[in-house]
């Protein structure tokens, strides 16, 4: 199996999905084996206990992105993680991390990447800049965590229709629940049985 962890700075929604992903089978090549939240007071921490995942607080306040990268990876490392998803992490990374665990951090983003990404493009932002932008359909990406803000391979997207009455907190609920919850495990899974078959290969 393929140990996972899952980073998180709120609510906790897609780790939701993931949760429920293995519950349900759809994940099977790997187990969440870890939650790391930058906000000890996200409501991520309470799926993670009821769900019975070790959690861990880590605070970014003070720390330059390398510190922070560096802390988090040695927590990862301690654990044995294989697998790291970004799940409404709100937090830039950088130092050892994303060379320690360079093409193995996932993020989900809520648009259709190459729009409405990068630095900046966080949270509701995105969605109010698409429909400032006037786009008839979004979506959400999961993409592989570079260096480059937004700017690593993509994995997967599904896309939406832009409703002419969607407001920035209707078209966000939408993407989450018909784009991000269903492509993110979906991806995650993909990713484990992959590494799951490059561990059989090499033993």
């Amino acid at each position: 199996m393929i140990n996972i962890a899952v980073l998180v700075s709120g609510g906790g929604t897609n780790l939701g999905a993931l949760i429920k992903a293995c519950d349900t089978g759809l994940l099977k090549s790997g187990r969440l084996c870890l939650v790391v939240s930058s906000n000890p007071s996200a409501y991520a921490l309470e799926r993670a206990e009821n769900a019975g995942i070790k959690k861990v607080v880590l605070q970014r306040k003070g720390k330059t992105p390398e510190e922070y990268g560096d802390e988090i990876c040695a927590v990862l490392k301690s654990e044995n993680i294989d697998l790291v998803v970004l799940a409404g992490f709100m937090c830039i990374l950088g130092g050892t991390l994303l060379e320690e665990y360079r093409n193995r951090i996932i993020n989900v983003h809520p648009s259709l990447i190459p729009s409405f990404c990068g630095e900046g493009f966080y949270g509701l932002r995105v969605h109010e800049a698409a429909l400032a932008y006037g786009v008839k359909v979004s979506g959400a990406t999961v993409h592989i965590v570079t260096d480059v803000v937004d700017g690593g391979k993509i994995l997967k997207q599904k896309a939406v229709d832009v409703l002419p009455d969607d407001t920035a907190e209707t078209l966000q609920r939408r993407i989450m629940t018909e784009c991000e919850q269903i492509i993110l495990p979906e991806a995650v899974e993909e990713l484990c049985a992959c590494m799951l078959l490059e561990k059989q290969e090499n033993f």
